[in-house]
């Protein structure tokens, strides 16, 4: 079973991802800030990594940052997550360090395939 850490400070968007991705198969991992979203990634070691960029205490950005500045996390894949589709934030989101971008609302059909061509 792959687990996917998803770092979300919506609740009602955690909510709904995490049932629906537990309902695809994968074990979820929740962390609610950039900080805690750090911890996580080191201490449960994810297959992969749902960034929301607007993120309280330490945003998506930075943490995705510092997460691929760490030997035990650069490998690992980051999809960001944001409701801020403007032009030019794919490419921000890559330059941070992120292997993938996905706009809110989520298409789950559309994240899914994302996410398992970075698993399989």
């Amino acid at each position: 079973m792959y687990k996917i850490l998803l770092v979300e400070d919506n609740e009602m968007n955690r909510d709904m991802l995490s049932r629906r991705l537990k309902r695809k198969g994968y074990e979820i991992i929740i962390a609610v800030d950039g900080g805690e979203g750090i911890e996580k990634a080191i201490s449960e070691k994810p297959d992969l990594i749902l960034m929301d960029m607007s993120l309280p205490v330490l945003d998506g950005w930075e943490a995705t940052k510092q997460l691929k500045s760490k030997d035990e996390t650069k490998s690992t894949p980051i999809i960001a997550l944001t409701a801020h589709a403007m032009a030019g934030d794919h490419q921000k989101a890559i330059n941070a360090g992120c292997d993938d971008y996905d706009t809110k609302p989520i298409e789950l059909p559309r994240l899914l395939g994302k996410i398992e061509s970075f698993l399989h």
